[in-house]
């Protein structure tokens, strides 16, 4: 029996992630009854374990919670001033990570899945949705994510007449942190930094001199790696690539990358100093898991175990999980979609998360926020409003739907890529903005940039609070 207490007729979301579970509450806490189609736990993916709604795979990092002067972090609280579900969730399951939000995968999951089940106006239903929506469901969001099922993608191509597009994303492998020897390793965040839940021993850290890390290297890029066969030429997110890819790009790429050194200093030796560093992040809330920061990777199993048991204090690591490869899906969401998120081709469907054009969980689940307060209001016969483009919600908006350049030499190319938020996305702060702060002697370079950043981040939720308020 349905839980529609509503006199609406229901909107449908196709997709159970972070971003179908998001549009869905936020129908839902508008007083518009949902039915949330979601085909785990009747067909799987290759990289999703459980059938559970809005489960984590590459990471269990929401990155960066400063909401002063880093973009997702302002994100974070632009959704958290909204109401989102993911948001509370996320904070409700918080682990230690320095400065930034992450979460234990298995109880952030759990709390969404309750919270929708829990919700009287969503109904959930579990199906593998094989096509674009009937006409029937007047209103739809598809919010399928980056591991569209093969019918739909077809469905999505043959309406838009235009093919979508993929690239790879790669996943890091887990350890057991009782396998980890802490008579090499130490507990520190970079630069002792105590972020939200964080003590500023947050990580651990594994050291290596100069041989250790050039042995690696070569291991590194001699490892034998994972076919693409049927995907051969599909490119990567440069946000996520695979550790073995970043060491072919030149043997110093990891030393000023996701292995670099600096603020570090060894518990055991405080006088040498490490020539790199791989971190590991806590991955659940009872710290029995710790995550290798950056390494994701196409290396195959019997290589993984080889190559990283190379890193000091890993030596006899037991893995909780292997890192993979998977494919994502995006569409040309500038040519596509209107500014609400709209097919244009198709009035009444949206798109959401992922497959619009937006990289990280976050991002994705932002935009399932957005299309599910879009869908709401046009339900209820409501002007469909757009975030300030001051906003964080704005900025990714407009990228997405707008935001790229089109070549007037090769006007057939595409030129739009997955994107996550960064203030290069918002707009210019009116001039005279950035002043000399009073007493201050030297204001320029990275202090002008800090303070830029400051009041970019300040404009936006002031004009986020405006934009929910009116």
């Amino acid at each position: 029996m349905s839980k529609d207490t509503s006199s609406h007729s229901p909107i449908h979301v196709i997709g159970g992630g972070l971003a179908g579970s998001e549009a869905a509450w936020q129908i839902a806490e508008a007083g518009v009854p949902v039915i949330l189609h979601e085909m785990r736990g009747v067909r799987g993916t290759d990289a999703h374990k459980t059938d559970g709604l809005a489960e984590l795979v590459c990471s269990n990092s929401f990155r960066s919670d400063d909401a002063t002067s880093n973009a997702v972090g302002v994100l974070h609280a632009e959704m958290r001033l909204a109401g989102s579900l993911i948001m509370k969730a996320a904070d409700a399951n918080q682990v230690p990570a320095g400065s930034a939000l992450a979460v234990d995968r298995d109880g952030f999951s759990d709390a969404v899945t309750a919270a929708i089940a829990a919700h009287p106006l969503i109904s959930v239903v579990r199906e593998e949705v094989r096509g674009l929506p009937p006409r029937e469901w007047d209103l739809a969001v598809i919010a399928t994510g980056p591991l569209t099922a093969p019918d739909l993608a077809e469905s999505i191509r043959a309406e838009t007449g235009a093919d979508a597009l993929a690239f790879f994303d790669a996943i890091a492998p887990i350890v057991y942190t009782e396998t980890i020897d802490m008579d090499i390793c130490w507990y520190q965040s970079r630069y002792d930094k105590v972020g939200p839940g964080g003590t500023g021993k947050d990580y651990i850290n594994c050291p290596m001199n100069e041989e250790q890390y050039h042995a690696f290297i070569d291991a590194l890029v001699a490892g034998d790696k994972t076919g693409f066969k049927e995907w051969e030429g599909t490119p990567y997110f440069d946000g996520c690539l695979p550790i073995e890819v970043m060491a072919e790009r030149g043997r110093e790429t990891l030393r000023y990358g996701p292995m670099k050194p600096m603020g570090l200093t060894n518990a055991h030796n405080p006088t040498v100093k490490a020539y790199a560093v791989v971190q590991l992040r806590q991955d659940n809330a009872l710290g029995t898991l710790y995550n290798m920061v950056g390494f994701q990777t196409k290396l195959k199993y019997g290589a993984q175990a080889e190559v990283f048991r190379m890193i000091p204090g890993l030596e006899n690591a037991e893995f909780a999980r292997l890192g993979g490869l998977h494919r994502n899906t995006y569409i040309n969401s500038p040519t596509l979609l209107d500014g609400t998120l709209t097919l244009k081709s198709r009035p009444g469907l949206r798109f959401a998360g992922q497959i619009t054009g937006c990289e990280g969980y976050v991002e994705s689940a932002s935009i399932g926020l957005l299309a599910g307060r879009f869908a709401a209001a046009e339900r209820k016969g409501q002007a469909l409003t757009a975030p300030p483009a001051t906003t964080a919600f704005g900025a990714l908006l407009n990228h997405i739907t707008g935001g790229h350049i089109v070549s007037d030499d090769e006007p057939g190319k595409r030129s739009f890529q997955p994107m996550n938020v960064n203030f290069g996305l918002f707009p210019p702060l009116d001039p005279g903005a950035i002043t000399k702060p009073e007493g201050v002697k030297r204001f320029r370079g990275k202090e002008k940039a800090a303070a830029k950043k400051q009041l970019t981040a300040a404009r936006a939720l002031n004009d986020c609070a405006a934009w929910l308020n009116g």
